[in-house]
């Protein structure tokens, strides 16, 4: 892997003139001395692999998403139907354990991060006026460095079938010394996939930084910076602070395993100091990966509210709270392990605590509701439905922040279902919310509302379902993580699949959805196809989006058809549904 990097290294020193930021072959003119290059994109996949534009980067992250959810979503349903009976069935007990580490890490990793780094890249530097990210060219190799991540992660399973080696069964945390014991390759290669998704991680956290801090346009000040972006930067120190460490743990694991360190194993080292390094990334990541949403519900569902976000500032401020205090809750997770007992509890007060600002949020969201002029579009509902499936994620979690419910709970489907409440029910909804909001811009069209709709309550039904049918579990005492289980157990784990795969059926049409209408849907005629303006709503990135029509246009580009607006007023057929 080092031979590779510095290969790759030595060929960029000899394609890009690093100084001046002007390519030394590929023509293009530039203007006196600035270094800056006066030619057109390139067309095709060239463009693709060489773009730096952050519109474009934004746009390979969302892609790049959508494939590892579409990814993790198979390896989930394999699972699912595995669980539908008590034996095993479908696939065996060494295979389930791979299929449940790899589902973990590549919706976390590998479709969590960066479907916010896609909304990120697109339109933080548009809303808040700027010309591109501070370092374009990084911002293009932290997306670069994410193909060969997912790679590595899932390559045991396209060695297996070649007999060379297995996927990791370590599940998603990679407990010691479970993970020092399995010495099959495909351990090493998924935790150097890890590490790669880190670093990418790490370098976008640090452009994010440097783009709120440097490029804002002058208007924009701290005081009136939008929700999203508090939220981007928020995310981005968290990421500086708990990613490195990350890394660090899993250097050691690898040290431990191929060089006979003993960091981690039993004698030498403490198998325990692996949770600790963990879960202080572990619960960190899952603010990095909720606050994004976060600030898309906060920026969006107002829109659809008629009215601006209520308690703007104590928006900003819980933020920043979640922030500080994700780095005091790591051992919630370590309740049963035996740690001294005033440290639990001192854990326990602040993993108590942080739903304070969670709390304000949802308040918040609740106010901006409250006698708004609410438009129920798709992505209004998908708002709607990260709140609703937030507060029962949120109040399960206070749950197991208390010290004598988790002793009960820990490691039951209790707490597989508190988790996926967020990470599914909350994360997922937000992310549909954004690229419904925003597909009239990546897509200059709209998408087909009924369509929409019957995703949404899919999902939503779908969602509680299978995860509430999960707590059930839990509070049976059905333990996470086994291929088999007691036949009392069946009924449950049948309704859970049963939803699950409603949620498979709803996936289907949202990605039909949106393919069919990219080429087929009805094009955007303005830059204000929600509407937006009737309110002052009407934000940068759709200002941006108005005066690229408008350019389009006058350079010679066709009148678009009429439009059939998710929520908004047509003149069109009556056939046509409208979501008023």
């Amino acid at each position: 892997m080092g031979v590779f990097l510095l290969a790759v290294a030595a060929w960029l020193t000899r394609v890009e003139n690093w100084r001046s930021y002007t390519p030394l072959a590929g023509g293009g003119a530039t203007a006196g001395e600035s270094g800056y290059v006066s030619q057109e994109k390139p067309a095709g996949i060239v463009r693709w692999l060489t773009t730096v534009d952050h519109k474009d980067i934004g746009f390979l992250y969302g892609a790049y998403a959508i494939i590892a959810f579409l990814v993790g979503g198979a390896m989930v349903m394999l699972m699912r139907a595995e669980l539908a009976v008590p034996d095993t069935a479908v696939v065996g007990p060494a295979f389930y354990n791979s299929l449940l580490t790899s589902h973990g890490i590549t919706m976390l990793f590998l479709f969590g991060t960066p479907i916010i780094a896609a909304f990120a890249n697109y339109f933080v530097p548009l809303i808040i006026g700027a010309d591109d990210m501070a370092f374009p060219r990084i911002n293009a190799i932290a997306f670069w460095l994410l193909p060969p991540a997912a790679l590595l992660i899932w390559a045991g399973f396209f060695a297996a079938p070649l007999g060379l080696f297995n996927p990791a069964q370590t599940a998603w945390t990679m407990y010691t010394p479970l993970s020092i014991t399995q010495t099959d390759p495909g351990v090493d290669l998924m935790l150097l996939g890890l590490h790669l998704s880190g670093v990418s991680a790490t370098m976008g956290a640090i452009n994010f930084i440097a783009t709120i801090f440097t490029e804002r346009d002058e208007s924009v000040t701290w005081a009136n910076l939008d929700i999203f972006s508090w939220t981007i930067l928020t995310q981005s120190g968290l990421i500086l602070f708990a990613f490195p460490l990350l890394g660090s743990a899993i250097l050691m694991l690898l040290l431990d395993r191929n060089f006979a360190t003993t960091f981690f194993t039993v004698g030498g080292g403490d198998p325990i100091l692996w949770q600790h390094l963990f879960w202080f990334f572990g619960h960190p990541e899952v603010y990095i990966l909720v606050l994004p949403p976060m600030g898309i519900v906060s920026y969006v569902l107002p829109r659809f509210s008629g009215r601006r976000l209520f308690g703007f500032k104590f928006v900003v401020y819980s933020t920043l709270a979640i922030g500080v205090l994700s780095f005091g809750v790591w051992a919630h997770h370590m309740f049963s392990t035996g740690i001294d007992p005033r440290l639990r509890a001192s854990f326990m007060a602040v993993s108590l605590a942080i739903a304070i600002p969670s709390a304000v949020k949802t308040f918040n969201w609740i106010t901006t509701m409250w006698n708004g002029k609410l438009r129920l579009t798709t992505p209004m509902l998908f708002c709607i439905g990260f709140v609703s499936n937030f507060i029962i994620g949120g109040v399960t979690g206070v749950f197991l922040a208390s010290i004598p419910v988790d002793l009960v709970l820990h490691d039951t489907y209790y707490v597989v279902g508190h988790f996926h409440y967020i990470v599914m029910g909350a994360i997922g909804f937000a992310a549909m919310a954004g690229l419904y909001y925003w597909y009239p811009i990546f897509t200059g069209r709209m998408y087909q509302s009924t369509l929409a709709k019957f995703h949404f309550w899919t999902w939503m039904i779908g969602t509680n379902i299978t995860f509430f049918a999960m707590i059930l579990l839990g509070y049976g005492g059905m333990p996470r993580r086994y291929a088999t289980y007691l036949p009392q157990f069946a009924t449950l784990h049948q309704i859970a699949t049963a939803g699950a795969f409603l949620l498979m059926i709803g996936g289907i049409f949202w990605l039909y959805n949106f393919i069919i209408s990219w080429y087929d849907g009805p094009k955007v005629q303005d830059g204000d196809p929600w509407n937006l303006k009737e309110h002052d709503l009407h934000t940068a990135e759709w200002q941006w989006f108005d005066r690229r029509l408008e350019t389009a246009v006058t350079d010679g580009g066709e009148e678009n058809e009429d439009l059939v607006p998710d929520g908004g007023e047509s003149d069109a057929d009556e056939s046509s549904e409208s979501d008023e």
